[in-house]
């Protein structure tokens, strides 16, 4: 599933291929993409707006218009986005293309159909809507809004970061990694973190996402981009940690495999 590395590469090559673009059509190849609206009226409400600017919350994208108003985009398991030009064959799996009127394009990809396509008056009323906490990489989710965020909470490191509405963008995968920096084992109680512990976490959080979006690379896409330090590489039955060569081991917690290095992560007594 994208996690908020790739969209923020998805945010990126939009905001390099598509800013200032006006839109002249919209089609959309299957309307099980889009979210409370008929694929007649995007293409109706889209016509003529032009792209002025993007932002990213999370896991979700959010694209500017004038006149005003908001493209909304979530990747489900299997979505990204890919700008081509007139004359270049579609991607496959092609659910909305957005034609410019200089004859670029920008296709919403998504092979499982799980992502979705809408519109949106307000951003912030949207994020809301959602119940979504602050996005992991904004720079208001400080050490102490963390802090707030593990105040009372007797859940385990591995669920909570998963949890969009305590810390939005982090996935299955990018939770193991920044549990395997931080050397904590997922079942770790985030009540009985130490100072320390609490610190290092936070720290790994923005750490392993800014360097994976450095890096170029998404939650299973160009992983071989990422450190040689990095668990997410190796993060398959019979891997061995890059750390110190043990085999690494998985659990269930909230109905997802963890993956951890049993030595480097030893589960709390």
């Amino acid at each position: 599933m994208p996690e908020l590395p790739d969209v923020e590469l998805y945010k990126r090559h939009l905001d390099a291929t598509c800013l200032g673009r006006t839109i002249a059509k919209v089609v959309v190849g299957d309307g099980r993409t889009l979210a409370g609206l008929s694929a007649t009226e995007l293409a109706r409400r889209l016509k003529g707006a032009r792209i002025t600017a993007s932002r990213r919350h999370g896991k979700h994208l959010l694209v500017d218009l004038e006149p005003p108003g908001w493209i909304t985009m979530h990747f489900g398991m299997t979505g990204s986005l890919k700008h081509f030009i007139h004359g270049e064959q579609d991607p496959p799996h092609e659910r909305v293309r957005f034609d410019f009127a200089d004859g670029h394009h920008l296709a919403y990809i998504d092979a499982r159909l799980l992502g979705r396509v809408g519109l949106t008056a307000d951003a912030d009323v949207f994020i809301a809507a959602l119940g979504l906490g602050p996005d992991a990489l904004d720079r208001r989710f400080n050490r102490a809004a963390f802090e707030q965020v593990l105040a009372g909470r007797k859940r385990d490191a591995k669920s909570l970061l998963m949890d969009q509405e305590v810390v939005a963008g982090i996935g299955n995968i990018y939770s193991d990694e920044i549990l395997f920096q931080a050397r904590l084992h997922p079942r770790t109680r985030c009540d009985r973190l130490d100072p320390r512990a609490r610190h290092q976490l936070f720290d790994q959080i923005k750490t392993v996402l800014e360097t994976a979006i450095t890096s170029g690379a998404g939650a299973e896409r160009l992983v071989d981009q990422l450190p040689a330090s990095f668990l997410i590489p190796h993060r398959e039955k019979g891997g061995r940690c890059p750390r110190c060569g043990c085999e690494i081991a998985t659990a269930k917690l909230s109905g997802r495999t963890a993956y951890f290095c049993p030595r480097c992560q030893p589960e709390p007594a």
